[in-house]
């Protein structure tokens, strides 16, 4: 599941790395591009609402094989893409296999793993996204400027067949339960603590989103970086997700609450330090590998959350959160896409730093998101 965790991570913002050569081949403004993270986002959410309902009639692994093979398929098309219809398109389908995996991410890991190895097991799951999140911008930066976008996303298929053979031996059977009717996701709602979580959670990766899919534009408009000087800061800021999950994971149980608070208005600020050193590159470089940090922290803690906020409803609970996700990546892009086509990239920044701000003020001490 770590691996799947990676290719999905991989698969999904690699865009980010190759949004300048994608848009040139492609015939599209760098907003335009960004908008193929945004689309597989929607296809995402509507995944996430309706895939509780449907993996519960069937067996757990056959679920997360099958959505394993449709991520193989969009990389494949998009690898062969010659126009942005077709990019959208395939990029839609990764957006099924985002929300559906995600959405059973953790329900599956509470059925793995006794109650008090969750949290654990949750950081060893993102550890996947640690290690898509330090190599797959920089390598698809690296790779882009050598054999070509497409290249690089031809790269990923071969891995992702070894995953899929990989979930296929390993993941034991999970028989299906009781079915989960879609409106348990909208019943969710009526909770206090879960209505407040959710409007967290989406100002959170919002305003994460909005700043983290235009990095490239910001580090060639303001410090004016080479390609081996972008792959080289991507590769820093990934990572540093390393050290985020490592520390997240370690300060979970007792400091959950405040960490939920605290890394969205950190990440905020450490973007604001981001725009006003944009000139100077050492400033930049350790900005960005404090952003990574701090970035990778913030699923691991919301998933922890998930595990203790909704514990009696957990499949319905992770649809709920992957739609709340999802929806912030597209609306954060799209955001951030608008500013930068119709302002500039330093209003980019701004908004999504505004967003975290609020994300933090949501949260406050705690008391609203607690059980």
């Amino acid at each position: 599941m770590s691996m799947c965790v990676a290719m999905l991570i991989a698969s999904e913002f690699m865009p980010v790395s190759l949004l300048t050569p994608i848009a040139a081949d492609l015939g599209a403004t760098q907003g335009m591009a960004g908008q193929a993270i945004s689309i597989s986002g929607l296809f995402a959410v509507v995944t996430s609402l309706l895939i509780p309902s449907i993996a519960s009639r069937y067996d757990r692994r056959h679920v997360l094989i099958a959505l394993t093979g449709v991520m193989l398929t969009s990389l494949l098309l998009i690898a062969e893409a010659k126009s942005f219809s077709t990019l959208m398109m395939a990029r839609a389908f990764l957006g099924i296999t985002i929300g559906g995996f995600w959405a059973l991410a953790t329900a599956t890991i509470m059925r793995l793993v006794s109650e008090e190895s969750v949290p654990k097991a949750l950081g060893v799951m993102f550890m996947g996204n640690a290690i898509a999140t330090a190599f797959a911008a920089p390598i698809g930066s690296y790779l882009g400027s050598i054999i070509g976008w497409r290249g690089a996303f031809w790269m990923l298929a071969p891995l992702v067949i070894i995953n899929l053979i990989w979930l296929w031996l390993s993941l034991p059977s999970m028989p299906p339960e009781k079915n989960k009717p879609v409106s348990n996701l909208f019943k969710l709602l009526k909770r206090r603590n879960v209505a407040f979580a959710m409007l967290g959670v989406m100002l959170t990766f919002s305003g994460a989103f909005a700043i983290f899919t235009y990095l490239r534009p910001f580090l060639e408009t303001y410090t004016h970086v080479t390609v081996p000087q972008l792959s080289l800061l991507l590769l820093g800021l990934g990572l540093a997700g390393f050290a985020g999950t490592y520390l997240a994971t370690s300060l979970l149980n007792k400091h959950l609450y405040a960490l939920l608070r605290w890394l969205p208005l950190t990440l905020g600020g450490v973007t604001l330090i981001m725009l006003v050193t944009g000139h100077i590159m050492w400033a930049v470089g350790i900005t960005m590998i404090a952003w990574g940090t701090l970035n990778a922290a913030i699923p691991v803690a919301w998933s922890t959350w998930l595990s203790k906020g909704i514990s009696d409803e957990p499949e319905s609970g992770g649809g709920l959160f992957v739609a709340a996700i999802q929806l912030s990546i597209m609306m954060g892009a799209s955001f951030g896409g608008l500013l930068l086509d119709h302002t500039s990239i330093a209003a980019t920044l701004m908004g999504g730093i505004v967003l975290l701000v609020l994300s933090s003020f949501v949260v406050g001490n705690g008391s609203r998101i607690k059980p």
